[in-house]
């Protein structure tokens, strides 16, 4: 479910008027909606145990005043740099509802995660487990850690957000767990505490969860049995959201059902590290129109937003529904649009061959589903900045990211003092 919807035949985020928006804050641009962040958490987290800790993966969308208004609801964080464990902090998420995970953890990072007093590490290799007893020892302290056990399930979504299988650079291969965790117990500054498991993201079926999730348990006994305090279940993320309107992937609550049950006989804490499911349908891109061009066979749309804004579709092919900020009228002419933007790339695509109600130059469009791995991934490619922010609540709207003049982003340059003369 989402708050954006048609009033009068305009297309409206909660109680703001997205024309009249546009017309204020420019185009393209970003909004977000507060009502839908606040009813997807809480419908996700109060499907879980009390006590479960639900890590939001900052890395989907990491705009401060997203991240406060789960803060304001409980979430903690999942954080895959020092500058999101940053961003998250300043956010008011307690740093001891912040979990760091990633395979490439500098010592510094280190540093300011055992500092700032983070929950745990999920650790991903036993270079990174031997680098942070030393930083830790260098300090004083032990890092607590969960280590990522790769179960080599075969996750069921597109190959480059996949990450559970035999051959990703994520997480432990499965038969070397045990070995990694008696490393672990061996080193100083380490102190073993959970085991941590993550198969992909966009997951769109119950079942490569399930299979994980058992052998996550069954690792658990076994290490255990080892001698290891094993007291947390790291469950990560992935849990996927309708980019189609026919689309129809797990119910948070079933999924947590599921995940429950396998674990209930176990004495664990959960934790699990949504992202997508939390923001993406909290989100669309508005942009306008800025010509209509036939080709030899085909028609575009071009718009005024590009890949450098929303990169989903180049890099993976991923489809987003894209809707009339006015409203068609029953009976509208529709026709095929291949949708683009101004980037020069052939890549720059949104939609091929896409039935749209007729368009002309200056019509506003909103892509949906667009709150997660938008913004977050956007670039200045083509000296063209990303698209502003905005952050919804009820009648209110409020810029949370502005966006840089060309003249800003120029000035980010520097010019040598051999080429200043």
């Amino acid at each position: 479910m989402n708050h954006f919807h048609y009033k009068h035949g305009r297309l409206h985020a909660e109680d703001v008027d997205l024309a009249a928006l546009a017309a204020e804050a420019g185009t393209p641009l970003y909004v977000y909606s507060t009502a839908t962040l606040e009813r997807h958490y809480r419908v996700f987290a109060g499907a879980f145990p009390p006590g479960s800790l639900i890590a939001y993966s900052v890395k989907a969308n990491g705009n401060l005043a997203v991240l406060k208004t789960l803060a304001g609801l409980g979430a903690g964080a999942d954080v895959v740099s020092g500058g999101e464990l940053k961003k998250a902090l300043a956010a008011g998420i307690p740093a001891a509802r912040i979990v760091f995970s990633g395979v490439g953890k500098t010592a510094a990072e280190m540093r300011l995660g055992l500092a700032t007093g983070i929950h745990q590490f999920n650790v991903e290799s036993e270079p990174e487990l031997e680098a942070l007893s030393a930083v830790a020892q260098e300090l004083g302290t032990r890092a607590s850690i969960a280590i990522r056990i790769n179960p080599d399930v075969e996750a069921k979504t597109h190959a480059k957000i996949a990450t559970g299988g035999a051959e990703t650079k994520f997480g432990i291969p499965w038969p070397r767990a045990r070995d990694a965790y008696r490393l672990a117990a061996r080193l100083p500054g380490i102190a073993v505490v959970g085991v941590d498991v993550h198969i992909g993201s966009q997951i769109a079926a119950l079942e490569p969860f399930e299979r994980a999730f058992a052998r996550v348990a069954e690792m658990i006994a076994t290490l255990r049995a080892d001698g290891h305090a094993i007291a947390r279940a790291d469950l990560g993320g992935g849990l996927g959201v309708p980019y189609r309107e026919a689309d129809a992937p797990p119910d948070p609550q079933a999924y947590a059902a599921m995940a429950s049950r396998l674990m209930r006989d176990l004495d664990v804490a959960l934790i699990v590290e949504p992202g997508r499911l939390i923001a993406a349908n909290a989100g669309i891109l508005l942009s306008r129109v800025i010509y209509v061009k036939d080709g030899a066979t085909r028609r575009f749309a071009i718009l005024d937003a590009g890949m450098n804004d929303l990169l989903r579709p180049a890099l993976y092919d991923a489809y987003h529904e894209i809707v009339p900020v006015h409203e068609a009228l029953p009976g509208a002419r529709r026709l095929p649009y291949d949708v683009v933007g101004p980037v020069c790339e052939t890549a720059d695509l949104f939609a091929a061959g896409r039935e749209l109600a007729e368009l002309k130059a200056g019509d506003l469009v909103a892509i949906l589903t667009a709150g997660a791995y938008g913004a977050a991934m956007a670039s200045a490619y083509n000296a063209r900045p990303p698209a502003a922010e905005v952050l919804v609540k009820g009648a209110e709207w409020a810029v949370v990211r502005p966006k840089l003049s060309d003249d800003d982003l120029i000035g980010q340059d520097r010019i040598p003092h051999w080429l200043a003369r």
